[in-house]
This record gives C-alpha cells, structure tokens and sequence, in this order.
C-alpha cells in the first residue's frame, strides 16, 4: 500500500514476480487489491486496513497504526509465515516496524540498508548504510561492513570491503572515518582500506561502507548523473546507458542488522521496479542471506 503509484503498480509488479515464480502474499486493504487482481489471477491477499503515509514521523506512525499494512506484514515475517518483506512505502517506518517486530540480529546496534550501484567494470557495487542512520558511530560502520561483506559471500563472491573518504592516505576522512578505520581490522583481507567515491564505482571493491547521510547523498548523486548523461546522448548509446543504471533494474535496498528479511524498495517504483525487487529478495531468501548475517555478527 506504500509508494508513489501504490497500490496499482505495486500490485501489478507482484503479478510479474509471482509469473517468474515467486511466492507472493500481498498485504493491505483486501476489497482495493482484490479489485486490482485480473479474472485469472489469483494471490493469497492478508488484510491490514491502515497505511502508513510516506511523510509521517516513523515512529509514531508504527505505533498509532498497529494494523497498519507495514506492520501486519512485518508480523508475519516474525512469526514465520512469509520468509521475507518488501516494502515501497516509509523507509524509516519500514525499519522501525522491523525493529519492534523482528528485534536486531546479536552484535548490531543499528540496522543498514545496503542497496546496488552499477559499476564501470561491469560489476556492482553495494553501498551501507544509504539513509537508515544519520548519525553513524565509528563501531557501527565497522558492524555494516561485516554485514556487507557477508552478504557479497552469502552472493558467491570474494568480498572486497572499503571505507568511502575522501582518499586513500591514512588520515584521511572525517573523525568518524578516521576512528572507524582501524575496526576494520578485525575484516582480515578483505578490507582494502580508505576509498574515493570514483575509485569504488571503477570496481575497486565490492563493498563500500559510510554514513548514512553520505550513502544517501551518494546514491542519489549517482542515479542523477546517470540520468543526465543519458539525456545527453542519443539513440543506442543513451538507452545503453539507462539500461545499466536505471534502479528499476537494480532493486531495492536491504535492510540488513534486523533479525529477518526487510528490503526497501524506491519509493517512486513501477510495476517493473516492483517485480525486479520481489525477484531479487526472494532469491536472498532462498540463500539463506540471514542466516549468513547472524554467522557474521557471531562468529
């Protein structure tokens, strides 16, 4: 029920995915999405008759709406009944539900959401934290690149993990930078140190780590550019361009550090963004993505 064009495309995009053979339960108002659903189409639908609107506080949102479609659908993921949660709606709502819904997984104090950037190599890059925290303490960057490194492992990769500054000398980076650095230690070989923005998205690694307000501003900046270049191009080469960058293609963010499987999608998604993100978290639940964050944080 969450989202720029919500629920129409929402659910229309859920229709796609299920297509492709993902498992899909739609959570909200049941006479709207039934209405949605064509003659020869039928998804098991859980009925939650609030919504939580996209510029309401978190917190108190979570809380004056315990029926809200954010937290029954959260509720079913905590009592095991869905293996995972997609949500288009309220960002920070959607990880205080899951905060007071799911718990944090051992060793996080704060949860991440770690969402794909194209790279230049061909490759990808995941950035944590791109806008659940704004206010990041060294320990918690370091506890983001654990996750994130566990997450490329969990993918079949060798986890290249960065810390973005502003460049690669020692000393480099804000306070936080500079004190989280040496916590990244504890990574082994995989972290290969203090990285620029350019040098990450060139394939520098596969993993880059930093503050919220920066992974968002980073993100962003990126998707902006990207549309500008396009713009500039013409035929072939622009829809090349956009091919590679355009985040419907991509997904959505996880939620990583909440002892379940949360992901965030754009809030201004359409039907192929919709069916792309529920296709990308199904497989993470398949892998067992969260089992391998809680060996992360324990081990």
């Amino acid at each position: 029920m969450g989202g720029d064009h919500a629920p129409a495309e929402t659910v229309a995009g859920a229709i796609m995915a299920a297509h492709d053979g993902v498992s899909v339960l739609l959570v909200g108002d049941r006479a709207r999405l039934t209405s949605m659903l064509p003659a020869d189409v039928s998804l098991p639908i859980l009925h939650a008759p609030d919504v939580v609107g996209m510029d309401e506080a978190p917190v108190h949102a979570i809380r004056r709406l315990p029926n809200s479609s954010m937290n029954v659908a959260m509720r079913a993921v905590a009592s095991g009944r869905c293996g995972g949660m997609v949500s288009f709606g309220n960002s920070g709502a959607v990880m205080a539900a899951a905060v007071f819904a799911l718990g944090r997984l051992p060793g996080v104090e704060r949860p991440g959401i770690l969402a794909p950037l194209p790279r230049a190599d061909g490759g990808r890059l995941f950035v944590v934290d791109c806008g659940a925290n704004v206010d990041s303490k060294p320990r918690h960057l370091a506890q983001f690149a654990r996750l994130g490194a566990a997450y490329v492992s969990a993918r079949g990769g060798a986890p290249r993990v960065a810390l973005l500054a502003n460049g690669d000398e020692d000393g480099k980076g804000d306070a936080r930078v500079r004190a989280a650095a040496p916590l990244m230690v504890a990574l082994g070989g995989r972290y290969v140190g203090l990285m620029e923005p350019h040098v990450a998205l060139a394939g520098g690694c596969d993993v880059v780590v930093c503050d919220g307000f920066v992974g968002n501003i980073l993100l962003k900046t990126a998707e902006g550019v990207a549309a500008m270049v396009a713009g500039m191009l013409e035929g072939a080469v622009a829809e090349s361009v956009r091919a590679r960058t355009d985040y419907a293609r991509l997904g959505g963010g996880m939620l990583i550090g909440v002892d379940g499987m949360v992901t965030v999608g754009h809030g201004r998604s359409r039907a192929d963004a919709v069916a792309m993100t529920l296709r990308m978290a199904w497989e993470d639940v398949k892998r067992d993505m969260l089992g391998s964050f809680r060996t992360a944080m324990v081990g």
